[in-house]
């Protein structure tokens, strides 16, 4: 057995594949691209979902991957055990359609055990089949594995719901009894007993069967093209290679924590208490990593599993006696650690501290407010007699400030409160029912389709040419292949086409297909990438069609032309943002109609009205030089060297197309664009907003649009200067500032006089003192234009002794305000006017000695008043 470092791992796996024709795949971006079934990429297989469903056929049908990965459904294991974490890399070999059981299995035990690879003892090896799948279980017979070390176990099958599913095998390294202090021995594996002396380290999946929930395992159909899916997780490989207790004792946590014990002052102790090192450890490789692939803390989505990662990971920084900010110290580490096959943390890492530390610098001030919450929440219960915290104030602290339970419970036991263990973790099994309830429900792939998989004629695309005459080579009608249609909808691919298939934000062509005597037959309403890339056009057949025939096919030129001008308007945004705000600033989405442009990119914060205008106007700048918009095609090594910017969620063959704006843009792109800036006219912002944490969204329109957008601008400020009487636009501000001013004076000479009339009533209303239950209090019905105006009498009432309590009513319009004022210590405010609010159909709340409430029956009010010595509790 090799002593390796994780580096050498990672690329042994990857040069293993090679040699057995394998395509690596690059790691792909955290964040899903046109997936909505997965908050983050959570599995090497999750990026080639498009593979197996048949939606795409790959290049090559055997792909390696080393694929990084975010799951939080377990967060709280992390830490407590030796192989959980929040970000992990897992190495995979994928077979779509090319080989399948044996060769799979075969190849994988030569590489765990062959002394030219990871050269691990045979007799270490254990293997758990399907008990159905005698198959699987003679092919590692073959592989001269011992009988003895084949376990069945009935879990071994995959499928996530409706698609491609099948047995799986899964590989684990003995540890030995070191790690069995029950001597429990292979019962671990038969049972299938959590344990840390079997570790489970390689599940090769055989997906040969179509998922169908309606019916039983036993009668899924097989699949027209059967699948390899692999994953072996890299820090569970790398800790058997380097004989590590857990995970955490190699080279991709030890300096890590060796920092944190610099930082903190304590030492970490594999065998004792370590927690904290783990969590902080795992939790910074989560958060740069995010962070470099566009996630920004936030308070949902995405943005929510990062605050939350940061604040625990602080929390435990806490309990090691870490009181500033300190996790961004670390991505510097974390980006060294992981260079070799991710450098982009490292060239990133300034901007991912900057996002940290202003995140940790934002959690203090949290931990404060939390910690004031608790107090306030312990004074309550010492007020009412009560010794146990209950689980939803827990809770509420966990879920609202970040709070560990150890932290509430250290804080509440020193006040000589009891803990609602019980409650804590009720509330917290409601929260993860609501989550699982409202998760989508997916990650499975779609059933494959063998009519547009088995497209494999030639197509070809011309960006030059807005009509041609083609060849029709497939009709598919009723998914099903046709030598001619003469009605209805049908799907056509011709051996070349002008007609433009959705693809990078750029909406598809539309147009006409005609026959060689001019006619029309159809209409196309939609173009779209056949699973083998050929443009597959949605066709309205208006008359016959048959394969085989000529045709001419003409594309909506104004259409077109309105879209590039939206995308080529995106190029310059792109680059302006990148000026503006920063090169963090990266396109996440985007969607280039005829009408709009709508840009989604990465930043953690609004856009400054300022920004937005440095935006616009460089954009325009560039429109007004007349800058020339070239194309070139080349590979994708020159067009990096050219300083080409790749965009994210794109994927990039050999052959590139590289579309340069001028001096100012460069970027990758298969779309279509003009020729000149110029031709763009006019480039108008209409919108900015926030889609999800850390991401922003721009809504900007070009030529006549553009224009109609100012247009419009205008005529509204054209009706405000007829309303405000200014005769020039020019002097609209001045005006304005004028009438505000005296609104202002108004408004003031009517709070004035508000108080005025308060102060005349108040004269009257807090002389007819009454007394019931020993507390003396006022009750009357007042007149008050709003809520506001009820706070004026409270605060002269306090000016003077005049009773205990004082219960204020007043109709406003259709409904009632109600007010409850109390000296301290006299009468709970707050309590007192839950009793009194559903008088008047209502309800309200409050502090102890100030409460309001809003009712819909003023009728009540004498009601509600003649209540109050009611429900007035016995003084003392």
């Amino acid at each position: 057995m090799k002593e390796m470092t994780s580096a050498q791992v990672r690329q042994m796996w990857l040069d293993f594949w090679q040699t057995k024709a394998h395509a690596i795949e690059p790691s792909a971006n955290l964040i899903p691209v046109d997936d909505p079934t997965l908050l983050w990429i959570n599995s090497g297989v999750a990026t080639l979902k498009k593979y197996f469903d048949g939606s795409v056929v790959p290049e090559n049908p055997r792909i390696a991957n080393a694929q990084k990965a975010i799951r939080t459904n377990d967060i709280e294991n992390v830490g407590k055990t030796a192989r959980h974490h929040t970000m992990f890399e897992m190495l995979g070999n994928f077979s779509i359609g090319d080989y399948f059981r044996e060769q799979a299995i075969k190849w994988g035990f030569e590489l765990l055990t062959s002394p030219q690879w990871f050269d691990l003892p045979k007799d270490k090896l254990y293997m758990t089949y399907y008990p159905d799948d005698k198959e699987s279980y003679n092919c590692w017979l073959s592989c001269g594995v011992d009988p003895s070390h084949l376990i069945p176990l009935e879990g071994n099958f995959w499928e996530i719901g409706a698609g491609p599913s099948g047995p799986d095998t899964e590989i684990f390294f003995d540890r030995g009894e070191d790690f069995d202090p029950d001597n429990m021995g292979i019962r671990l594996l038969a049972e299938d007993i959590e344990n840390d002396r079997y570790i489970e380290i390689w599940n090769i999946v055989l997906s040969q069967y179509n998922a169908d929930p309606d019916l039983p395992r036993s009668a899924y159909k097989e699949l027209p093209n059967k699948n390899i899916d692999t994953g072996m997780g890299l820090e569970r490989m790398v800790a058997i290679l380097q004989g590590a207790k857990t995970n955490f004792e190699t080279d991709l946590f030890l300096p890590l924590i060796r920092e944190v014990e610099k930082i903190s002052g304590k030492v970490y102790d594999p065998d004792g208490d370590n927690m904290s090192f783990k969590v902080i450890a795992d939790h910074i490789r989560s958060l740069t990593f995010a962070i470099a692939d566009g996630a920004l803390p936030g308070n949902e989505g995405r943005g929510y599993v990062l605050r939350r990662l940061l604040r625990r990971a602080v929390m435990h920084g806490r309990r090691l006696g870490i009181k500033d900010p300190f996790l961004y110290r670390l991505v510097s580490i974390v980006g060294r650690i992981m260079t070799s096959y991710y450098p982009e943390v490292l060239e990133k890492d300034a901007f991912i501290e900057k996002i940290i530390k202003r995140e940790e610098e934002t959690f203090a001030r949290t931990i404060d407010a939390g910690t004031v919450h608790l107090e306030q929440v312990l004074s309550q219960l010492k007020q009412q007699g009560k010794d146990t915290l209950d689980g939803q104030a827990i809770f509420k602290l966990y879920d609202t400030y970040g709070f560990p339970v150890e932290l509430t419970e250290e804080l509440a036991e020193d006040q000589g409160f009891k803990i609602d263990h019980h409650g804590f973790q009720t509330a917290m099994k409601e929260q993860q029912e609501r989550a699982r309830a409202g998760a989508v429900k997916g990650g499975s792939m779609g059933m494959q389709n063998e009519t547009l998989s088995g497209i494999v004629e030639s197509s070809v695309f011309d960006y030059d040419k807005e009509e041609l005459t083609a060849n029709l080579s497939v009709l598919i009608v009723h998914n099903e292949r046709a030598e001619t249609a003469a009605d209805g909808q049908a799907f056509l691919v011709f051996d070349r086409t002008p007609f433009y298939a959705e693809m990078g934000g750029q909406v598809a062509d539309h147009g006409v297909i005609k026959n060689k005597d001019g006619d029309l037959v159809a209409r196309i309403t939609d173009v779209q990438k056949a699973p083998n890339g050929q443009p597959l056009h949605t066709a309205e057949i208006l008359s016959e069609l048959s394969v085989g025939q000529t045709y001419t096919l003409a594309i909506d030129h104004d259409r077109r032309y309105r879209v590039m001008a939206n995308h080529t308007a995106t190029h310059l945004l792109h680059a302006a943002l990148h000026n503006v705000l920063g090169d963090h600033a990266r396109q996440a989405g985007s969607l280039n109609e005829t009408d709009f442009l709508r840009f989604d990119f990465t930043h953690f914060e609004a856009v400054s009205p300022n920004q937005l205008r440095q935006i616009e106007e460089e954009v325009n700048q560039q429109i007004w030089k007349a800058l020339a918009v070239k194309t070139i095609e080349t590979d994708i090594d020159t067009a990096k060297s050219m300083g080409a910017l790749a965009l994210f969620g794109e994927k990039y063959g050999r052959q590139v197309r590289v579309v340069t704006i001028g001096d100012y843009s460069v970027e990758l792109c298969g779309g279509t664009h003009l020729k000149n800036t110029s031709e763009i006219g006019l480039f108008k912002i209409l919108k900015e907003e926030g889609i999800g944490s850390g991401t922003r969204r721009i809504l900007a329109a070009t030529g006549p649009q553009a224009f109609a957008a100012y247009r419009e601008t205008e005529d509204i400020l054209k009706t405000v200067a007829f309303n405000i009487k200014s005769p020039q636009l020019k002097d609209v501000p001045h005006r304005v500032t004028g009438l505000l001013e005296e609104l202002r004076q108004l408004q003031k000479e009517n709070t004035e006089l508000k108080e005025k009339a308060a102060a005349v009533q108040a004269e009257s209303i807090f002389t007819d003192v009454k007394e019931a239950k020993g507390i003396t209090y006022v009750a009357a019905q007042v007149q008050a234009s709003d809520a506001a105006a009820l706070r004026t009498f409270a605060d002269k009432w306090k000016q003077k002794d005049y009773s205990d309590v004082l219960v204020l009513a007043a109709p406003i319009g259709e409904k009632v305000s109600v007010l409850v004022a109390s000296k301290k210590d006299t009468v709970p405010a707050g309590q007192l006017i839950k009793q009194l609010a559903p008088i008047v159909s209502g309800r309200g709340g409050g502090k102890p000695t100030m409460a309001m409430a809003g009712g819909t029956d003023p009728s009540a009010i004498s009601a509600l008043l003649g209540a109050v010595a009611d429900n007035l509790p016995l003084k003392g």
